[in-house]
């Protein structure tokens, strides 16, 4: 698939989603049978893992079409970013999105600061440049837009793979928002 049908697709999925008209398809015995000698997902979606955004459900998609790797405030840390890496190195996937989405408890952290024990305190310094980069007063949404664009950003400068694979165009790194009460993402 091109870089545009993909877009599309997951465009196309989400309309579906939000309309309540959810095709489930490959979503049976038959497929997952049919995925037992490996995958081909044609998008990898860097999603935060709160249990309101479902990727799957959010595109229509069905098993073994998306490739999620989820951690909360969608951030690029060494493990998501590894994970990623294997989906553009072998897998061949030529879209990335990263769907932040609304009221995100990690950005809604980050915002609040305070001392959250180590390893908390760790996750949300990934997400320290969108607040340095977002007005003092701005609201936790516009900081989860601005950490999926920064966390694009991010993505191809701590990663060769992704870089190269962006640089040759065989892969395009999009920031999404997802809205909790309609389910519609938008592309930013």
């Amino acid at each position: 698939m091109t870089i545009d049908s993909v877009l599309e697709r997951l465009k196309e999925g989400n309309k579906r989603y939000t309309e309540d008209k959810l095709d489930r398809k490959l979503q049976d015995k038959s497929r997952r049978g049919d995925l037992t000698g490996g995958q081909e997902p044609y998008a990898i979606v860097l999603s935060c893992a709160d249990s309101r955004v479902v990727p799957e459900l959010a595109f229509d998609a069905g098993l073994g079409e998306l490739f999620v790797v989820r951690v909360a405030g969608n951030v690029a840390n060494t493990s998501s970013i590894a994970s990623i890496e294997y989906a553009v190195a072998n897998i061949g996937t030529p879209v990335i999105v990263v769907l932040g989405h609304e009221s995100c408890g990690a950005v809604t952290a980050a915002v609040n600061g305070g001392d959250n024990g180590y390893n908390l305190n760790h996750l949300l310094s990934h997400i320290s440049p969108a607040l340095a980069k977002s007005d003092d007063n701005a609201e936790v949404n516009e900081v989860v837009k601005t950490n999926a664009k920064l966390t694009v950003d991010e993505l191809a400068s701590r990663s060769s793979i992704i870089k190269d694979a962006i640089d040759s165009g065989k892969l395009k790194v999009v920031p999404a928002y997802y809205n909790l009460g309609s389910g519609e993402v938008e592309f930013l």
